[in-house]
């Protein structure tokens, strides 16, 4: 089993990416992850890889505690609006891979390459802005709401390696080869906060 990224691709378009789609890394990460999908494939093993994109879990430092903690000490939040993904949890990244895993191994012609996110796709800003909803719904005193976190473009935060505006994944082969239905992204972030607040 291997994780692979969503930084294979080069971010452009508005579709969610197909794991047939030419790949086009913009960053070292991305050429990494392509390699290593690479050298599995020529190895000639059973293998299963799966790409991936805006991983979190309750523990260690995510997206939704920053934000959770820059609400309490600001009035107002400024959150990439320009960027497109799905917050995905560890916990389907197990789930998931646990059942293809067990699947493959009854039926090894199911081994290959899968995308593999959770349901729907929002922005940074829209995953922000959900993250202050729930916590102030769970009673959390925050500073700033919701309708304080601002949109802005990628632009606005450099970084010295880029970033890809689209990291959607299509994710239909993964489904209809194990037979899921991948929750949306909401609903695991939710369970998340849930945990940690």
């Amino acid at each position: 089993v291997h994780y692979s990224t969503d930084y294979v691709f080069d971010g452009s378009g508005e579709r969610p990416w197909r794991e047939g789609d030419a790949t086009a890394p913009l960053s070292v990460y991305g050429r990494t992850k392509l390699a290593g999908e690479e050298a599995i494939r020529r190895s000639g093993c059973h293998h299963l890889i799966f790409r991936t994109s805006w991983v979190y879990a309750a523990r260690g430092g995510n997206f939704a505690k920053t934000m959770l903690r820059l609400a309490k000490e600001r009035e107002r939040l400024t959150v990439i609006d320009d960027q497109f993904g799905a917050p995905t949890g560890a916990e389907l990244l197990a789930d998931v891979t646990a059942h293809a895993v067990r699947d493959t191994l009854r039926e090894p012609a199911k081994a290959g390459l899968y995308h593999l996110v959770a349901g729907g796709e929002t922005s940074w800003n829209g995953y922000a802005r959900f993250v202050l909803e729930q916590a102030l719904e769970a009673g959390v005193e925050l500073k700033a709401s919701p309708a304080a976190v601002d949109p802005v473009p990628t632009s606005a935060f450099p970084t010295p390696a880029k970033r890809p505006h689209n990291s959607r994944l299509n994710t239909d082969k993964l489904q209809a080869t194990f037979g899921l239905q991948l929750p949306g992204w909401q609903a695991g972030v939710a369970r998340m906060l849930r945990e940690i607040l």
